[in-house]
């Protein structure tokens, strides 16, 4: 590589540096923190319909707020007694299945609702999941 700079590219420069045009500041424009605005529910110890009940309200009031996104906790079922009774769906009575299913299929819910999903490990892995709201318009 050629370290010597012609005559031609030290005119450019000084003309650059003359001129108002600045080039952008990456760094600062990475600086600039959005704000995402997050809440959080433990689930352990409801039943379903207590959790399906405060996690519609839940859903609706943090919508209002315009929160971002949300981190439902519902556990892994590990403790779970429904093994115990041969009428119960061994599944479907687990808030970690139920309470998702639950939600997708309230209509009203999801038109407030962008996405759903595992959460991270660090906020409960299998055992918890995240919901993106929409924008309040």
């Amino acid at each position: 590589m050629n370290n010597n700079l012609t005559d031609k590219d030290k005119r450019d420069w000084n003309t650059f540096l003359k001129s108002e045009d600045k080039l952008p500041n990456k760094d600062f424009k990475n600086n600039k923190k959005k704000s995402f605005k997050t809440q959080s529910i433990d689930l352990h110890g409801y039943t379903l319909e207590n959790a399906n009940v405060i996690v519609e309200k839940f859903i609706y009031r943090n919508f209002k707020e315009g929160t971002n996104k949300l981190v439902i906790v519902t556990g892994k079922g590990l403790h779970s007694k429904n093994e115990a009774d041969p009428f119960v769906s061994k599944d479907l009575s687990i808030l970690k299945y139920s309470v998702p299913e639950f939600i997708k299929n309230n209509e009203e819910l999801m038109k407030k609702i962008t996405d759903i999903k595992e959460a991270d490990v660090k906020d409960g892995g299998s055992g918890a999941f995240y919901i993106y709201l929409k924008k309040l318009k």
